[in-house]
């Protein structure tokens, strides 16, 4: 079923445990702001104010206990929206108390082909989102059978490395 862009938000601060995502493309550019792609691109330095509303959200939820993490699925080499996202997003996000970790599939298949982005609030409620060409945010679905979506979860980590890990082996190339 459907929500709405402010009932897929009010997870964000309902949420009591822990937030996991599951992204799953390599181009998010038609859902970012053009200018800050083609500014990472041209080496110039992060605006002070990047992606700020996000951090302050997830610096709000860390320091109150709750955990935010989520696997991005991948494979070498690295598209420029990733090394961007990658380079800028996640690093910005990380020093606020999210964590990241990589399925890379370069060298083996994919365990969850098919299946699509989604947040999952508390292991009680889960919101999958569509996207259109280069990523641009289509809609979000509320999804019932929640013990299924803990084992794609539960089969990414498994799956996956500490970013950290992943970029001091593979982040140069």
């Amino acid at each position: 079923m459907n929500i709405s862009r402010e009932e897929f938000e009010k997870h964000f601060t309902d949420f009591q445990r822990e937030a996991f995502r599951l992204e799953t493309l390599d181009d998010y550019s038609g859902s970012s702001n053009p200018a800050y792609l083609r500014a990472f691109m041209a080496g110039e330095p992060q605006p002070p104010n990047y992606n700020q509303e996000w951090v302050d959200d997830v610096r709000a939820n860390a320091q109150a206990g709750k955990r935010m993490y989520r696997v991005h699925i991948l494979s070498r080499p690295l598209t420029d929206y990733l090394r961007f996202e990658l380079g800028w997003g996640y690093a910005k996000n990380a020093e606020a108390g999210e964590e990241f970790f990589i399925l890379d599939t370069t060298e083996r298949p994919n365990p969850l082909a098919g299946v699509p982005d989604f947040w999952m609030f508390d292991e009680s409620s889960v919101v999958s989102m569509n996207y259109g060409e280069n990523g641009k945010f289509h809609d979000a679905e509320s999804r019932s059978d929640v013990s299924r979506w803990i084992e794609y979860r539960d089969v990414a980590l498994a799956n996956s490395v500490p970013l950290q890990e992943w970029w001091e082996r593979f982040g140069a190339e």
